[in-house]
């Protein structure tokens, strides 16, 4: 049964890396916002704010489905966005839907592509790129070597680590997912996906502790 305790002895590690992972972009006009797909509602709900609050005049949301999300969005993750942005009222014709993508990298390779079938290439020279508090760093530089021309704001909802936890209900699901993501950020350049970033020692060590208590389900393959 999840729950949204967990061992006091890892905190400081998961911490380590919550503060990694983000990257304290201040939020401000870009031409685009891309709400980046996944089981987290917050995501929609963020872009939908930085939409009303003026921070940007379009949104694309962007994702299908992975196995953790279709039972929550059976309709897809950006339907799904879609539909909860327009209920905090942003109006339907500010939103520009991609429904395929189902990795980060497709994300923003597939938006790319949806803004040119709208005619909106051009115009793009900023985004602000939303997305888990987890995942800013890893999208960043997906984002930086998919698309290197724009300038990029990362922005998520604005919690500590645990608040997050509570608003998703799984403190062992989040932490899998810190340390998958966190591996990424020194993965993914390997594979040509993502700029390289630099790995702090401290940053490292923790990584290497939770992943020997456990936190393991979303590691890439060694």
């Amino acid at each position: 049964m999840p729950t949204t305790t967990y061992p006091a002895a890892v905190r400081p590690d998961v911490e380590t890396l919550w503060q990694y992972n983000q990257l304290n972009h201040p939020d401000r006009p870009t031409d685009v916002g891309i709400g980046l797909g996944s089981h987290d509602l917050g995501v929609a709900t963020h872009t939908a704010n930085l939409f009303l609050s003026g921070m940007f005049p379009r949104i694309v949301f962007t994702g299908a489905n992975a196995p953790t999300t279709v039972a929550r969005f059976p309709r897809g993750e950006a339907v799904h966005y879609r539909e909860h942005a327009i209920e905090r009222g942003v109006p339907a014709d500010a939103i520009i839907l991609e429904p395929q993508a189902t990795n980060t990298t497709e994300n923003i390779q597939f938006t790319r592509n949806v803004l040119a079938d709208h005619g909106l290439t051009d115009a793009i020279r900023s985004v602000t790129v939303i997305s888990r508090p987890y995942q800013q760093r890893r999208s960043y530089a997906i984002l930086r070597k998919q698309w290197p021309e724009v300038d990029v704001i990362c922005s998520s909802l604005p919690l500590d680590l645990d608040d997050y936890i509570e608003t998703i209900g799984d403190a062992e699901r989040v932490i899998d997912m810190l340390v998958g993501d966190t591996q990424r950020i020194w993965k993914y350049p390997e594979q040509g996906w993502a700029i390289e970033q630099d790995v702090p020692d401290d940053v490292m060590d923790s990584f290497t502790r939770l992943v020997n208590a456990g936190y393991t389900s979303r590691l890439l393959p060694a």
